[in-house]
């Protein structure tokens, strides 16, 4: 790459953004396209409708000549910038169209082009603008009619009545009223797409986040178990090769359940609509993580028996009890563990200690381990304390609710990701 850069150490600017030409088709993308359609209905529509009330109108007011089709050909045409440049549009079309009045030409659609000019400088945001252009037209005309008539053409003419004038400024109002109806409902629009956004990512955010807790879960007991049984059996290959048999059973198990269980959860991913082949793991497994960890050398003790549980709480209970004896197999010098099950009114209490010392560098509990068993934990409403014991060794205590249906534990796994963000 440094080969490939410029004299003066700059590196070309086609490699890092793309070439300029690509930049400014990018830049093109971004920006509003241009509304050929309706600008040329429009100018059509005000030019062949003001041919009409010139004919209407005639004796009354000036006739159309060339300068007055030109006056309206510009105030339709500048629709055709109204997207980009919604403020100069709309003061443009306001000041066309007094200098088009002024003049004595008919009354007509010309104020059509107004019209539009506004709706689009409000709904792109410029309200004060869009009042204030419709305001100087307004305002404009009114000078027009009472006073500056005597010195505008057309010849003869008399100054228009109060009601011509309050029936302009109803006009100017409704379509002021009608321009912020439209942005504030655009305004909604783009909030329930932006919230429907949102949700999508949230919940692929939390179904992520779910995956990559079952498959920690799922591989690290097991691989910790069969990176244990593996040293045990190079170490006692030569010296007694029952025991390392042995050790390459454990390991074939263990890999066997292994490959089991991830190939449930992808099963599971592929056909999100089904329902899972196998049930969850849940505590009745207790005893299958007891003779795993027994297998990796480890003496678990058991107290208590699991209540009845809900199956939320079941499969987070089981996850906690074989990430904390993973846990313990990894990082600690003890080889005894207890567990204790209890339940509490309406709350099962889970601990696991162990004598430790700590044996891994990661043994304090900033792993994924420990994370994701508080987010476990915190997508049922219950808690998780994890830290070293005051008399040595480590704990993890548990506080989880015995009965959690379906809809609770939604909202609680929705509020607990806003809150961890």
């Amino acid at each position: 790459m440094d080969g490939q850069r410029e004299r003066g150490g700059r590196a070309p600017q086609w490699r890092w953004h793309g070439p300029p030409w690509w930049n400014r088709r990018v830049d093109e993308e971004r920006r509003p396209r241009w509304p050929w359609a309706s600008t040329a209905l429009v100018t059509a529509f005000v030019l062949v409708g003001s041919n009409f009330a010139a004919h209407v109108q005639e004796g009354e007011r000036a006739g159309l000549d060339p300068l007055a089709r030109a006056l309206l050909f510009v105030t339709g045409a500048a629709l055709l910038w109204r997207l980009r440049y919604p403020v100069p549009v709309v003061f443009g079309t306001a000041v066309a169209t007094l200098v088009y009045l002024g003049a004595g030409y008919p009354y007509g659609p010309v104020f059509l082009a107004v019209a539009v000019a506004c709706f689009s400088a409000v709904v792109a945001g410029h309200r004060e603008a869009a009042w204030a252009a419709m305001g100087i037209l307004w305002a404009g005309h009114a000078l027009m009619a009472h006073w500056l008539y005597r010195w505008l053409p057309p010849a003869g003419d008399s100054a228009a009545s109060w009601g011509q004038e309050l029936g302009i400024a109803a006009w100017v109002v409704a379509v002021a009223a009608l321009s912020e109806l439209a942005r504030a409902r655009r305004e909604q629009w783009a909030r329930e797409r932006a919230e429907r956004a949102r949700a999508a990512r949230r919940r692929a955010d939390e179904e992520r986040l779910r995956i990559a807790r079952e498959l920690h879960d799922v591989l690290a007991h097991s691989i910790s178990v069969i990176n244990v049984q593996a040293g045990v059996g190079l170490a006692l290959l030569d010296t007694d090769p029952e025991q390392a048999r042995t050790a390459l059973t454990t390991i074939k198990d263990q890999s066997k359940e292994a490959l089991g269980e991830v190939r449930q959860v992808l099963d599971t991913l592929r056909t999100p609509g089904d329902a899972p082949r196998a049930p969850a793991p849940g505590l009745d497994r207790l005893p299958e993580l007891v003779e795993q960890a027994a297998s990796a050398g480890l003496t678990v003790e058991v107290e208590g028996k699991p209540p009845r549980l809900s199956p939320g709480t079941d499969l987070a209970a089981f996850r906690i009890v074989q990430e904390a004896l993973t846990n313990v197999v990894r990082h600690s010098g003890s080889r005894h563990a207890r567990v204790r099950l209890a339940r509490d009114g309406s709350t099962l209490r889970l601990r696991v200690d162990d004598d430790g010392p700590a044996t891994g560098a990661d043994a304090g509990g900033s792993g994924n381990g420990l994370a994701g068993m508080r987010e476990r934990a915190a997508a049922l409403g219950g808690t998780i304390e994890a830290g070293p014991r005051p008399d040595g060794g480590f704990r993890v205590l548990a506080a989880l609710p015995v009965d959690v249906g379906h809809t609770a534990q939604a909202k609680d796994t929705t509020q607990a990701k806003g809150d961890d963000r």
